[in-house]
This record gives structure tokens, sequence and C-alpha cells, in this order.
């Protein structure tokens, strides 16, 4: 039985954006499955074998190098095939294996939306942790609204790392988070609101939410392409170290 409570959803199609750089396109996504929560400080411990104090509130302060570890660490302790190969810091995803991994964005945006076009799928008082609640960390999870797939907390409470780069031509390679934080301004809290950070960096309302789903297509999968990314990271080249990317 598996450790991680996830969701099959059917496939469908989800409308994204980039507001800075006013592109707009559509993905058609495979069925796929997202964790009904957010990995919580408990899951984490327990996977990684961190005997620090645990809770059931989001797991945060992890880079995405710590969420793609834990992506393959869970994946072993469920028996499935890690879907991660690391080397000096690069990553790969083996799109044929069974285990963990990070939603791609459109695979997010599309979980997160739930059949819904707006800003929020419902609202965002009822359904999400913002600085309008007034608390000063993650709470615990599962104590707002789902939205209609039955998803907790996927707008509010912590962002949650994506696999998608940014955009490699501005930023290099820093990597998606969305969905908004406890302490954010309503208006940053959208399901199209895209925001990142470099792999190795850490973020204290950045956690993640687990994906699950193969498929048999090589270096591309659900909106997401390797070869695009280096097409996209030569058009400019990187920006400045020190960049910091605002919300789009």
């Amino acid at each position: 039985m598996a450790t991680l409570a996830v969701r099959p959803l059917p496939a469908g199609a989800v409308d994204l954006h980039v507001a800075r750089r006013r592109r707009h396109w559509s993905v058609k996504l495979e069925p796929f499955s997202i964790g009904v929560v957010p990995i919580t400080e408990a899951t984490y411990a327990q996977m990684m074998g961190d005997d620090k104090p645990s809770s059931m509130s989001p797991v945060v302060d992890l880079s995405w190098l710590d969420a793609v570890r834990f992506c393959n660490t869970a994946s072993i302790y469920d028996g499935l095939v890690p879907v991660y190969t690391m080397d000096e810091g690069n990553v790969t995803w083996q799109t044929e294996a069974s285990g963990y991994r990070l939603p791609t964005e459109a695979e997010w945006e599309y979980a997160c939306r739930a059949g819904t076009t707006g800003p929020h799928y419902g609202s965002l008082e009822r359904i999400a942790w913002t600085a309008d609640d007034q608390v000063d960390e993650p709470q615990a999870v599962g104590l707002k609204q789902p939205n209609t797939f039955g998803l907790y907390d996927t707008l509010g409470n912590a962002w949650e790392w994506c696999w998608d780069l940014l955009d490699p031509a501005r930023y290099g390679d820093y990597r998606v988070f969305r969905g908004g934080g406890f302490a954010d301004k309503r208006w940053s809290v959208r399901a199209s609101t895209r925001r990142g950070g470099a792999p190795g960096m850490k973020h204290p309302d950045v956690g993640l939410r687990v994906a699950n789903g193969l498929f048999h297509t090589g270096q591309s999968a659900q909106g997401w392409s390797a070869q695009a990314d280096i097409k996209r990271g030569t058009v400019w080249g990187p920006l400045p170290s020190g960049w910091t990317p605002l919300g789009e």
C-alpha cells in the first residue's frame, strides 16, 4: 500500500501564460496523479529519517534539490522506480519511471484550477491561508476547503516546487514554485502566479506536493520539453548573478 496519498486526475488541457513575455499557450495533459495535500513535516521526517519534531503542516525551507531527493527516497520507500538521476547537481527526469516526482508547471495549474478559469477556485478566505489570516507559519494541511478535484492547500499556506525552469533565458537554472504562501497578500495567491528560485535556494514558505505518472515520450512530457528548455535558454543568455525574479 502506497504511503503517500495521491489522487488520479483525468486527461485534460490547461491554458498557461507568462505575463512578462506576453506569452499564452495551451497544454494537453495525459492522466496523472497528484498529492491530495502538500508533503507534511511528519511525512518528510518519516521518509527521510529525520528525528526533528514534526507536524501536519507543510514541510518548508526545502530547496528544489531537496524536493527532488525526497521524491526519489519516497519512491524507494513505496517500492517504485525512482524518477530522477542526479550527477553533480544535474538532474534528469526519467519520464518512463514509475516513482514520485515534482509536477510539471502545467500539471500543477491544471490540478489547482480543477476546471475553473478565475484566479481562485473558490472564496480565498475559505480555501487558502494568506496574510489576511495573520498567521506566522504554515498551518496544518486540510483545514481549508478543497477544490473540486479534492485537493487541499493548492493555494496559500506554502508555495510548491515544480519541475520546470522559470525562464532559462532570463533566470538561468531557476525553478518554478507555485501557489502562494501563508504570508502573501491576496494579489499574489492566484492560480496563475509564477515565482522561482535557484535549485539550491531554500525559502521559509516553499515546500512541495508530489505527482505520479509515467510517460514513454523521452525527454518531454506534460507540457515540458528538455529541448525547449535549451532553446529558450540561449535566446538572451543568463542574467548576472544575484538577479531576483519577481512574480509573473
